[in-house]
């Protein structure tokens, strides 16, 4: 999707979103191999963080029309599922 900007956001708007949204599971995955519960939902609190900027940035990236409506608005929702999945993740871990 990025990949269809302006060649001048390579270094900018490209790389941020790349960067936030492969933050997103790289997160999750470093969390899920820590020792405790508590480490784990640092790491998800993380995670989030960088789904709120990815989430940001996609509608920046709308802002600018360098994405149009149908497409940003599709991947928006899949950020927000994926927040919510992470909501309840964290959920689980503190109701143990």
């Amino acid at each position: 999707m990025t990949s269809l900007f302006p060649k001048e956001e390579l270094y900018g708007l490209t790389s941020q979103i790349r960067r936030a949204s492969s933050s997103i599971p790289t997160n999750i995955s470093e969390g899920c191999g820590r020792n405790s519960d508590k480490e784990f939902n640092q790491f998800l609190n993380i995670a989030l963080g960088s789904a709120n900027e990815t989430e940001y940035l996609l509608i920046l990236a709308k802002d600018l029309q360098y994405l149009n409506m149908e497409i940003a608005q599709n991947q928006i929702e899949k950020i927000n599922s994926i927040k919510s999945k992470i909501y309840k993740l964290k959920q689980l871990l503190v109701s143990q």
